[in-house]
């Protein structure tokens, strides 16, 4: 009888192990899971037009970009002081500007294809190191700084051909916020968003 009980412990926790979430996707994965849908967004560029682009890349951005951290670090010191408010506010259109840049760049397909080259893993951060390879050979390095993020893995900087997004943000951001305010800085970003969306009716 000493064994009925042992089976149904055994049998517990194989319906448990297979209840269990997924493994925790890898740096990489999160890499190419972004560059599907950009590929999709090039390659149905014309039935999808900018709207579609815009609609489909957005809610992958969510997945696989860390928003708070890369504004946290665009506002460089302004912000710790930043309201509540106009921290959500700042961070929503920040994330609308990503997927309009996205939507308006990736607007149609020329045989490019993406590559992945290796991805290296330190104390709770990432690089993935990969490619845009064109039609006639010729490569564009595309490289991702990837932090943890509970059990994910999140973009927090791209670095194409050796030029960091994230530098190139945090220098114009914070000279606009400077100068004007982080209300003023909002409000050239929704610009910016409506300028893509009236270029592509």
């Amino acid at each position: 009888m000493r064994l009925l009980p042992r089976l149904l412990c055994a049998l517990c926790l194989a319906l448990l192990c297979g209840l269990a979430p997924a493994a925790t996707a890898t740096p990489t994965a999160t890499v190419e899971k972004l560059h599907a849908t950009l590929l999709s967004l090039m390659k149905e560029a014309d039935s999808l037009r900018y709207q579609g682009r815009f609609e489909r890349v957005a809610p992958v951005l969510d997945q696989t970009f860390n928003f708070e951290t890369i504004g946290r670090v665009v506002t460089g010191r302004y912000w710790k002081g930043l309201a509540a408010d106009k921290r959500s506010s700042f961070l929503d259109t920040f994330r609308k500007l990503s997927a309009a840049t996205y939507a308006e760049n990736f607007d149609g397909y020329g045989g490019e294809a993406f590559k992945t080259l290796g991805e290296e893993i330190k104390k709770g951060a990432a690089l993935v190191r990969t490619q845009i390879v064109k039609s006639d050979g010729k490569t564009v390095s595309l490289n991702y700084v990837l932090n943890q993020s509970g059990a994910d893995w999140r973009v927090v900087n791209v670095i194409a051909e050796g030029v960091s997004d994230l530098s190139l943000k945090r220098s114009e951001y914070g000279a606009v916020i400077s100068r004007e305010g982080i209300d003023s800085l909002i409000a050239k970003l929704n610009a910016k968003i409506a300028s893509y969306a009236a270029a592509n009716p």
